[in-house]
């Protein structure tokens, strides 16, 4: 089951039990004893002090799957996480017990060819925190590589090393997409994880950032944290060409670079219709598994489109955004929750219902 530990029924009654959110089953969450596997040389236990909930984790809760992973048992959920280090492996140098830090959650095997060309990311064995079947980090204690645990400056909360996670997608999107003081920027959809795109945009030098959503609070939120512009849109496709024309407006001039941060028909189509000719379109959002959009005039205007997934490298900048004040995550976070049964329950259903919650964190 990857590093963080076995499965429930493998802890014997009468130990210290760690305890750990469970997905059990459809809709239903249970607090139950996680064992921890034993510490390996390279390896860190951490305390786990704040945990965020993903969109991802939302999904496994409601359907039991994401994309092409399935829950088939039992399995801790959570992966967006900061603790404080309480033990290190015996040849861990770069980390001391009390040591307040920053999980990145996925494990890579190092030994394939996209891991040694340096994108481990794509990599076909990658272990990583609450993608079946490996267990995640809502838990109070998860044992994990050391070289994935990031040190924390001071003056960056745990919190907001736990938001390192979403806002290392942001990063790896700006990167892909060689976002710079020259480069215009749409983002299609205003949520968590366009939100932090509009961030690392900003923090990488984008003059100008205009955000596309359907809902009026978040494009309010959106506007409160640095956006230009804002756009108002709706789901039916037929309304492309007038809300191309209303972004283009709103942009003040051309678009360089769209990420869509959504992954649907309409969204796909907008950005691809709004980017300029010689532009890029970066997929970020996964919310269809397969898309109908209008590439061939994409293509006849040189539009290139690329692709995320996930990230990689991008702990130490986000860390040193945050340090140094480029970014402020702090605003994204809505709601907290403690880690008890009612509390677990209720913070689920918080960030599931949408309205004002952005991002609902635990303190453990």
């Amino acid at each position: 089951m990857g590093k963080g530990g076995k499965s429930h029924e493998e802890t014997k009654s009468g130990e210290d039990e760690n305890m750990a959110a469970w997905l059990v089953g459809l809709n239903t969450l249970k607090i139950q004893p996680f064992k921890l596997p034993p510490l390996g040389p390279h390896d860190a236990r951490v305390k786990m002090k704040a945990v965020g909930i993903c969109g991802s984790d939302v999904h496994y809760l409601k359907t039991m799957r994401c994309a092409d992973f399935v829950v088939k048992e039992p399995m801790v959920i959570g992966h967006e996480c900061a603790g404080i280090i309480e033990e290190v492996g015996s040849e861990v140098k770069n980390l001391l017990p009390g040591d307040r830090v920053a999980l990145e959650p996925g494990i890579s095997c190092w030994r394939c060819d996209l891991c040694k060309d340096g994108r481990y990311n794509l990599c076909p064995e990658m272990k990583f925190f609450a993608t079946p079947p490996v267990h995640g980090s809502l838990a109070h204690q998860v044992v994990h590589p050391a070289d994935l645990c990031f040190k924390l400056p001071d003056n960056v909360s745990l919190e907001e090393g736990a938001m390192c996670e979403p806002l290392s997608v942001g990063v790896h999107a700006c990167r892909r997409a060689n976002i710079g003081p020259e480069t215009n920027v749409l983002v299609m959809g205003a949520g968590p994880i366009g939100l932090v795109t509009m961030m690392a945009a900003r923090a990488f030098g984008a003059p100008r950032i205009v955000i596309v959503d359907v809902d009026d609070n978040r494009l309010s939120v959106a506007k409160n944290l640095g956006a230009d512009g804002i756009v108002k849109v709706s789901t039916n496709m037929q309304d492309v060409a007038e809300e191309v024309e209303r972004i283009c407006k709103a942009m003040g001039g051309g678009v360089d670079v769209s990420f869509d941060c959504a992954g649907f028909n309409k969204t796909m189509s907008t950005a691809l219709s709004a980017t300029r000719a010689g532009g890029k379109v970066c997929l970020v959002g996964m919310g269809h598994h397969e898309m109908t959009v209008p590439l061939t005039p994409a293509a006849a205007r040189e539009v290139d489109v690329i692709g995320i997934f996930r990230y990689r490298n991008t702990w130490p900048l986000c860390i040193e955004f945050l340090r140094s004040g480029k970014i402020d995550v702090k605003p994204l976070i809505t709601h907290r929750f403690g880690f008890s049964q009612e509390e677990v329950e209720e913070a689920f259903e918080t960030s599931a219902g949408g309205g004002s919650a952005i991002k609902v964190m635990f303190n453990l």
